[in-house]
């Protein structure tokens, strides 16, 4: 995951996200994602051209006929979005597009049969454009006319099951099915064998079904932030997968304090596999809780600014068994060691605070530099 303050060299525009690795080699992907997709993002919006050039002009590795981001497509077109969500949604699709390629022609990383969720938030001002491929998710916790917090969902999970997605597998010669021992995980399958059974419709790498209706192009979506906003939690599946959206709220709401509220609610997540799935393997659970309240917090010290953004990760497989925290440019710049697989209340954190230079001219840079104080 990762947390990019003063994106683009701005003081209004962060950028955050989270990336789900799947298959051999998914815990490389996702990290290569992290570390370029924003700075090709960052690249696009960069250029004139990448402002003013049509969405019809981004070539998809699928047909997105009747995909759930047509409808924010349709109410862009009818002047329901802002000017500005045009340039942004192209720049979203233009960066996962090239991100996609960069996979698929890297040397040293195997994407056939390993890929990478994405869902990543840019707050411009009071724009908040969402890209979603794959099952993570983001919500907004808000208030209602009661003044009662509650949850909105701001992307879809996109899986085989959902109708216009399995239609677009299914015209591509992909199966998709659930195993017996899963009924309720749809998933897709090749054509003539029973591989790799992928529990999503859209991701990065995977290049094994590319052909057969697995597509890298996000769904893009907007929101205008208003003063009854407080807060966005992104996080991957492994929370949702125990968790409700009310819940999630709620859990970031009673937080003693926001430097702890990913914290509390990856705990959170951790408890709730226990109980539900006492022999089962504990997913990955990777958050981020963007705080909307910018104006409050520009007037306050900068370590109180600092904490407007709090992410922590907790991955149970086998390649890493820490938990990872973000205040600055990617999870690995601050973290805390999980010193007891099965007892996250035995975290100490250590803390760095990190400066990021201006993004690289070239969209293909892929190296950064970092100070640390």
């Amino acid at each position: 995951m990762i947390v990019w303050e003063n994106f683009c060299s701005r003081e209004d525009t962060i950028f955050c996200g989270v990336f789900d690795g799947h298959g051999p080699n998914g815990h490389l992907v996702a990290k290569r994602v992290r570390d370029l997709l924003p700075i090709k993002l960052g690249a696009d919006l960069g250029m004139d051209e990448g402002r003013q050039t049509s969405t019809s002009n981004i070539k998809s590795n699928g047909d997105e006929t009747g995909s759930p981001g047509n409808m924010g497509r349709d109410a862009e077109q009818n002047g329901e979005y802002p000017e500005i969500f045009t340039a942004l949604r192209t720049s979203f699709l233009r960066a996962f597009n090239v991100m996609d390629r960069d996979l698929k022609l890297h040397k040293s990383i195997d994407c056939f049969f390993s890929g990478t969720t994405a869902v990543a938030v840019l707050k411009q001002g009071q724009n908040l454009i969402i890209g979603n491929l794959g099952d993570s998710r983001a919500i907004l916790g808000t208030r209602d006319k009661d003044n009662q917090l509650m949850a909105v969902q701001l992307t879809v999970d996109l899986k085989p099951n959902i109708p216009s997605e399995a239609q677009r597998i299914r015209q591509r010669r992909g199966r998709i099915f659930a195993l017996p021992e899963e009924p309720e995980v749809a998933r897709v399958w090749l054509p003539k064998y029973n591989s790799p059974g992928l529990a999503m419709a859209r991701a990065f790498g995977d290049f094994c079904l590319k052909d057969y209706g697995l597509i890298s192009m996000p769904e893009v979506s907007y929101h205008c932030v208003t003063e009854k906003d407080e807060f966005v939690v992104l996080a991957t599946d492994g929370v949702w997968d125990v968790l409700s959206n009310t819940e999630v709220v709620s859990i970031v709401n009673r937080a003693t304090s926001r430097a702890s509220a990913a914290r509390l609610l990856v705990e959170s997540a951790h408890h709730a596999w226990r109980a539900r799935f006492p022999t089962s393997k504990i997913d990955d659970c990777a958050v981020v809780c963007l705080f909307l309240d910018t104006d409050e917090l520009s007037e306050t010290s900068s370590s109180m600014a600092r904490d407007m953004t709090n992410a922590v990760e907790v991955s149970s497989g086998q390649h890493s068994n820490t938990i990872q925290l973000s205040t600055g440019v990617s999870s690995d710049v601050v973290t805390a060691v999980l010193t007891d697989g099965d007892d996250l209340s035995a975290v100490d954190a250590v803390a760095k605070l990190v400066t990021l230079t201006d993004l690289p001219n070239n969209a293909s840079g892929a190296t950064q530099s970092i100070t640390t104080k």
